[in-house]
Parts: structure tokens; C-alpha cells; sequence
């Protein structure tokens, strides 16, 4: 469905529904087609105005597909106007519409409001990565890097995967500024890129490079380069730290593989000890071995009739 170009009048919209397929639809339906064709903010004002007067009533999923339009083109009063009604109506809101609102305040400069709704959802949920992030950016644009960094540890505490993004947005707006702590901070999400074996894009690299060169008082000088398979920077001429296991990480790697993933919190979940011991002893008695194949996985190669579950 294609929405209207302008703000329609109740019986306009009216007569859309009723030519409509499938009528009971139609506003869902009709809100979707809003957000894909990025509809003017006053035409899909003008269709929740008359559900409301229609129905005495706006259903929780039309605000939420309004709210996603306003995110999308930035309109941080209708946001705030969403917001309102939904903390009237509702006593929680659910993820989606958290993440929305988050993400619209945050990109405002009633930003600070999204580290009041982020603070709400921690009451009832665990923010979302989505939701950290956002806040982070907020914060970083507006030089508050304290909280910046207090948000990201927050976050990293909570077992949530930073983005590549969030990180190179750390260094784009530290660009210049003084601070041994920042630097510690920044230093420490190389650290993070390092020990976790993550490589930053072109255009994260590029960051890393410009905040180097911006440290007041410092002489760095970046270069893109590419490393020779010897591990050597040909620009500066230092050995790269090898990434490869040494013996002992490969055989901490190993117990932990067992502890904690075969065997878990129950070992008769997977297997059981006799079972493990007798593959810990075939495995032993034919290795080294060049492949490995997931026979589960190969089955399903084949079209389902000619699946075999002892393969």
C-alpha cells in the first residue's frame, strides 16, 4: 500500500481502509509503509489522530511503528509527545520501543533524557548493547568522556560486545584532548582489540591513526601499511607479538573446552565418563589429524529424504 502524499481528512482515510484487502489491517499495515517510504510526520499524524478518534484508543503497536518514523527522521518533540503518552498508558514498555526512544533522545540535545530512560530500563531489564551504545555516542559527542567510558565498562561488565562503531567513536571525539586517564581509557580499548584478537576496519584504523597525531605534545606519526608474513612492521621495523597459542594457553583452552562446554554443569547432558574417556582415547591413538568433519552437519548437505542419522 502506497501511503498519501498529505495529511488525509477522517473520511479520506476512511475510504482507503474500507478498498483495503484486508480493513482490520489496514493501519498496521499503512504505518509500515510509512517508516519504509519515510512518510511526512504530519501524514502519519494525521492517521493516528483519527484512529484515536475512531477507535477512542491507540493501540501499543501503532504508537511504537509512529514512534519508529519519528526516530527516523529525528523529530525529537513528536519522540518526547510518544514518550509521555506511552509512560501514561504503561507501566513498562518493551525492548523495541525502549531501544527506539533511546536512540531518538540520544541523537537530540535532550540527550541527557536518554541516560534517564537507560537508568529505567535497568530496572526491569538488561539494556540492550543497542542502548548502551547510544548513550555512549551521546556522551562522547558532547565531550562528557568520563561518562563515556563509565557507560562502556558498564556495558562490557554486563557481557555485552561492543561494536566496532562505538569503539572508533571513542577515538574520533577524544581527537586533541588532554588527559592521562583518557589516554589510559583509549589505551586500554586497544588493549581489549588486542587481547581479543578483533581487527579494526580502514576506517577504524584511520581513527587510531588521527587520535595518535592529536595528542597534544606528542611527535606519532601513523602509516597504513601491510605486514610482511615475518611479522615485521616494514615501517618501523618491529616485531609483531605472535597470535598463535603457546602450549600452555592451548592446554588452558583445552580444560576449560571440557570443563565447561562438554562437560558443563552435567556431564550426562552430552555424554557420559566412559563415553568421553573412550574419545578422548581414539582421538589420542590417530591424531594428528588435517580434517575434521561435523558428520550432524554433512547430512544435511543432502536433500531431508536422503538424511541418515548414522552417518
Amino acid at each position: 500500500v502506497q501511503p498519501p502524499e498529505k495529511p488525509l481528512q477522517a473520511e479520506e482515510w476512511n475510504r482507503l481502509r474500507e478498498s483495503f484487502r484486508s480493513p482490520e489491517i489496514f493501519e498496521e499495515v499503512m504505518f509500515n509503509s510509512m517508516v519504509r517510504c519515510n512518510s511526512p510526520i504530519d501524514v502519519a499524524k494525521s492517521l493516528l489522530t483519527h484512529v484515536a478518534k475512531s477507535n477512542g484508543d491507540i493501540a501499543y503497536n501503532l504508537l511504537v511503528k509512529y514512534l519508529a518514523l519519528c526516530v527516523q527522521q529525528g523529530q525529537t518533540s513528536e519522540i518526547r509527545d510518544v514518550y509521555d503518552i506511552m509512560k501514561i498508558r504503561y507501566r513498562i514498555l518493551e525492548s523495541g520501543a525502549y531501544n527506539l526512544l533511546i536512540r531518538g533522545l540520544s541523537n537530540s540535545d535532550q540527550w541527557r533524557m536518554a541516560l534517564t530512560l537507560l537508568e529505567e530500563v535497568k530496572k526491569v531489564m538488561i539494556p540492550s548493547r543497542t542502548n548502551y551504545e547510544s548513550c555512549i555516542k551521546a556522551a562522547s559527542r558532547h565531550q562528557e568522556m568520563n561518562l563515556a567510558f563509565e557507560l562502556y565498562h558498564e556495558m562490557l561488565a554486563k557481557d555485552l560486545v561492543p561494536t566496532l562503531n562505538v569503539l572508533q567513536a571513542f577515538f574520533d571525539f577524544s581527537r586533541g584532548m588532554k588527559g592521562a586517564e583518557l589516554q589510559k581509557e583509549l589505551f586500554g580499548i586497544l588493549l581489549y582489540l588486542r587481547d581479543n584478537q578483533i581487527y579494526p576496519h580502514k576506517t577504524f584504523m584511520r581513527s587510531i591513526k588521527l587520535w595518535f597525531e592529536s595528542i597534544p605534545g606528542g611527535n606519532w606519526r601513523g602509516h597504513l601499511t601491510s605486514i610482511k608474513d615475518s611479522g615485521q612492521c616494514p615501517v618501523c621495523n618491529h616485531q609483531l607479538e605472535d597470535s598463535d597459542l603457546t602450549e600452555e594457553e592451548y592446554n588452558n583452552l583445552r580444560e576449560r573446552i571440557i570443563r565447561d562446554v562438554i562437560h558443563g554443569t552435567d556431564t550426562f547432558r552430552k555424554t557420559s565418563p566412559q563415553e568421553f574417556e573412550a574419545f578422548q582415547t581414539f582421538v589420542e591413538n590417530r591424531f594428528p589429524f588435517d580434517i575434521v568433519i561435523d558428520g550432524l552437519n554433512v547430512s544435511h548437505i543432502k536433500p531431508r529424504k536422503m538424511q541418515c542419522e548414522n552417518v
